[in-house]
């Protein structure tokens, strides 16, 4: 039974590096614009099918098709900067229906290309077992995500608060007023988080595709996985986000292992709706970047 608690509780881990990864852009673009991208699962997937494209047609490594999925990516993230950007009037809940229309266009324009089917990888490496202390297992793909989860969040953390673009875009989710006064460039400092987003969002979609099937429709999925996770850590925190991660995939692992799959979810949100009553707020309660 301890074993097989703690089992669960290391694949929840794992999971949550991963979560986290799919979720810091949206909480990032949250924290500088007040602006919900409900085309960000989409993005994840986007990538993720490049690096399909790039090992199915090329016989590639797909970790060898980031470079190629980041400027598909991030071009793509840009194009919904600008578009978000025109939005003058109402733009918290305009944005939303522009980013959703766009979820959608992107859904269906991969269905269009790439048919319904269902992808994975076929590189066998990423499926070799794991072993930590002959009680903990897991796949290669599992732990290299979990990896690239937590050290893209600490390096984004680190470059929030340690350089000069970072600190511009924590001025300007802190008070845009203020950060005008000091000379900042509030657009620039927009663009910049958007181009930053794509790029993790291309992280995330690399990692889905090594560790799990790929089919059209999962975007939006990944978007209400990414949004929940925000909302309960509390909106623009990022040490929030994986501590969110963190808690929300443990609980679904623990559900999935000693009830049923198909009550992770459910559990999940329910943990999710407590927390909310509790701190209304989220986790690290504050609607800016920190």
């Amino acid at each position: 039974m301890l074993e097989l608690t703690l089992q669960a509780i290391y694949t929840g881990l794992l999971s949550g590096g991963f979560y986290a990864l799919v979720a810091v852009g949206l909480a990032l673009i949250f924290g500088t614009m007040k602006v919900i991208n409900l085309a960000h699962g989409e993005l994840v997937l986007l990538a993720a099918y490049v690096a399909y494209a790039t090992e199915s047609k090329l016989g590639l490594n797909p970790l060898l098709a980031l470079p190629i999925a980041m400027a598909v990516v991030v071009s793509a993230a840009l194009l919904t900067y600008f578009l978000t950007n025109h939005i003058k009037k109402d733009r918290e809940l305009n944005s939303l229906i522009l980013t959703f229309g766009l979820g959608i266009i992107l859904t269906n324009s991969l269905l269009m290309v790439f048919s319904a089917n269902i992808y994975s990888t076929s590189t066998e490496w990423f499926f070799e077992g794991v072993v930590i202390g002959d009680t903990l297992f897991s796949m290669r793909s599992e732990l290299l995500a979990f990896v690239v989860g937590v050290l893209s969040l600490g390096g984004l953390y680190w470059w929030l608060n340690h350089t000069w673009h970072g600190r511009a875009i924590r001025a300007v989710s802190s008070n845009l007023d203020a950060a005008k006064l000091m000379g900042m460039n509030p657009k620039q400092a927009e663009m910049w988080s958007w181009g930053v987003a794509g790029i993790l969002a291309t992280l995330a979609g690399c990692m889905l595709y090594t560790t799990s099937v790929i089919h059209p429709p999962i975007g939006h999925g990944l978007t209400i996985k990414a949004f929940i996770i925000t909302v309960l850590a509390g909106m623009g925190s990022i040490p929030g986000v994986l501590v969110g991660a963190f808690l929300i995939a443990i609980i679904e692992s623990l559900t999935a292992t000693f009830f049923q799959s198909s009550l992770s979810e459910l559990a999940s949100m329910g943990i999710f709706l407590v927390v909310l009553i509790v701190l209304p707020s989220g986790l690290f309660g504050n609607k800016r970047i920190h």
